[in-house]
């Protein structure tokens, strides 16, 4: 069913406010899919971005959908045949770098609600004239982090952000102390290593320090 770029922003609202942080993942085997959400999800970490960034992502997104407590997203999202390909995995929502209107388009005719990236006040202007107010600061650290954000809350007080890029354990709490994030994305709290090796009470460890985050 299609969704309006009020009641996207809306459900992307509600999926930031699970948890402080959204783990942004990279899964290239699909074996790791299931016990990397569960892992996830015991520790406090239930709204997981998937990115399509490997041959795997798809099926990865089709096994994370079936963990139970799960909110799965599809990360990385740049045409409408990724947003097609991501609802029909079993994504829930859909996240991006920047945002087209083609990818726009098939978001809201797909019904996939959408966290579009944003790197300047333009961009979220944009975003906010067709109604989209609850987006992705990104590369956060290289747009200016903290910092570039706590200065749009002023004249952009409409617009929540999720930053992600440079996003790490250092650094989170600065940007969840601002008033206009919500949440931020991150991928330290699932180490590539960590994934490789299998060791899952150790991503847990991490997903829970981070759903400890004030914000």
């Amino acid at each position: 069913m299609p969704i309006s770029p009020k009641s996207a922003s809306l459900r992307a609202r509600e999926i930031c406010a699970l948890a402080p942080i959204v783990p942004v993942l990279v899964v290239k085997d699909i074996a790791h899919a299931r016990p990397l959400a569960e892992a996830l999800v015991a520790g406090g970490l239930p709204a997981l971005e998937v990115t399509l960034r490997t041959p795997a992502a798809l099926d990865v997104i089709a096994e994370m959908a079936r963990v139970k407590g799960g909110v799965v997203g599809a990360g990385t999202l740049l045409t409408p045949q990724d947003v097609r390909d991501a609802r029909a995995a079993g994504a829930t929502f859909g996240v991006s770098p920047g945002a087209t209107d083609a990818l726009l388009e098939a978001c809201e005719a797909e019904g996939l609600p959408l966290l579009p990236g944003a790197a300047t006040a333009s961009e979220a202007m944009r975003l906010l004239a067709r109604g989209y107010d609850m987006l992705k600061f990104f590369p956060a650290g290289a747009a200016g982090g903290a910092d570039m954000l706590k200065s749009w809350a002023s004249p952009l007080p409409q617009i929540s952000f999720c930053p992600t890029g440079g996003v790490n354990l250092a650094n989170a709490s600065t940007y969840l102390s601002l008033a206009n994030v919500a949440c931020a994305g991150g991928s330290w709290v699932a180490p590539s290593a960590l994934i490789a090796q299998g060791r899952w009470d150790e991503i847990e460890t991490l997903a829970r320090n981070a759903s400890q985050l004030e914000r």
